[in-house]
């Protein structure tokens, strides 16, 4: 493969690069945190607002320069219906920093967490539209497997399919690709399977980037990951099911609901390294295994969906989606109120241009 570092730029008008980019951050931690400090630095330096949001465990006081930072009592008095019923102590709290994002004018939002580190990459332009290797119709691809010859799957791969071989990658195209996930190198997002009994770190290597189009899916996180204006509405974490599953099963709404309105999901080299927060990988076992066992099924219920093609249709098809994996009792059924809140908050900002 050739070596690329940041999805190769197309120098077209109708996607202004790093016009109008929020990064978005939810975090519990103090504001001596030395990543925190590092990015809101970095951030300033290169014209992106930097929202990170706040929990009820949050420190009462919180001061980071170029930080614009959002505590439980400042969420409450905003003015998004989504606010006053979205759970605390949960990690869905950074919906919140979404919808702030869009109230500002976001045309774009990038989102990482606490614990990775920016790498050179990270702040360089980024386009909707790329060039990469597209592939329809593949079910199940384990897309870490183009970055790397170590045996590695992303956290929320189904397991059933973690031998399948990889899918030969054909000549590379231009794509148009509103929903863009990096990787990340050291302690990259695996589940608590790999890092129970296989070794870290890894870095990957730097390949040339893959996109995911219909019936293709691979799970993507809220770790390192770029939303264009027109998918704001899939940022969507819900709050009614394991922790460590809501931006897994996003991804999976995200992934079926994009293939309605003919957008790939793209897979670029590693723009950040992870620090890995303290974690309790017994825990996370159990807080997986939800996923472990039901992966592969929900995906194949959302594809048998009979969902209306169209952007136009985002929102209806999302309900159709959340109520499936309400049906399977692997999300409550309080989660429809607040997608319904959500549904109405985006709508206010018109993210259809």
């Amino acid at each position: 493969m050739v070596e690329s570092i940041w999805p190769i730029q197309l120098k077209l008008n109708k996607y202004k690069d790093m016009e109008k980019t929020f990064l978005v951050i939810t975090s519990i931690a103090d504001d001596k945190h030395p990543i925190l400090n590092s990015i809101a630095n970095d951030a300033a330096k290169n014209d992106v607002p930097f929202i990170v949001v706040g929990d009820t465990k949050s420190p009462d006081k919180f001061d980071i320069k170029n930080c614009d930072f959002y505590s439980a009592d400042r969420q409450m008095g905003l003015d998004f219906d989504l606010a006053k019923s979205l759970p605390f102590k949960h990690y869905a709290r950074k919906n919140i920093g979404y919808l702030i994002a869009m109230s500002k004018g976001a045309e774009t939002i990038i989102e990482t967490d606490d614990d990775n580190i920016p790498l050179e990459g990270f702040w360089n332009n980024r386009s909707r539209e790329v060039e990469a290797h597209l592939l329809n119709d593949q079910g199940w691809v384990n897309v870490y497997k183009y970055f790397t010859e170590k045996l590695i799957w992303p956290r929320g791969f189904a397991l059933e399919n973690i031998q399948k071989e990889l899918v030969k990658i054909d000549t590379m195209q231009r794509v148009d690709c509103p929903i863009q996930q990096g990787l990340a190198d050291e302690n990259p997002d695996v589940d608590a399977i790999y890092r129970l009994t296989l070794p870290l770190p890894v870095t990957f290597n730097k390949s040339e980037n893959i996109a995911l189009g219909k019936d293709s899916i691979c799970p993507f996180n809220s770790q390192n990951t770029t939303w264009f204006k027109e998918a704001f509405p899939l940022m969507y974490l819900p709050s009614y099911c394991s922790f460590r599953m809501t931006d897994i099963w996003r991804s999976f709404v995200a992934q079926r609901v994009a293939w309605t309105c003919g957008w790939p999901i793209l897979f670029h080299n590693s723009t950040v390294r992870q620090e890995r927060n303290d974690h309790n990988l017994m825990k996370d076992f159990r807080d997986e295994v939800s996923g472990y066992n039901n992966n592969e099924m929900i995906c194949q219920s959302l594809k048998e969906l009979d969902l209306k093609e169209g952007i136009e249709n985002i929102s209806q098809n999302m309900v159709l989606c959340y109520e499936k994996l309400i049906s399977f009792e692997l999300v409550g059924k309080e989660e429809i109120g607040l997608l319904n809140a959500w549904l109405k908050d985006v709508d206010n900002f018109d993210t259809s241009k």
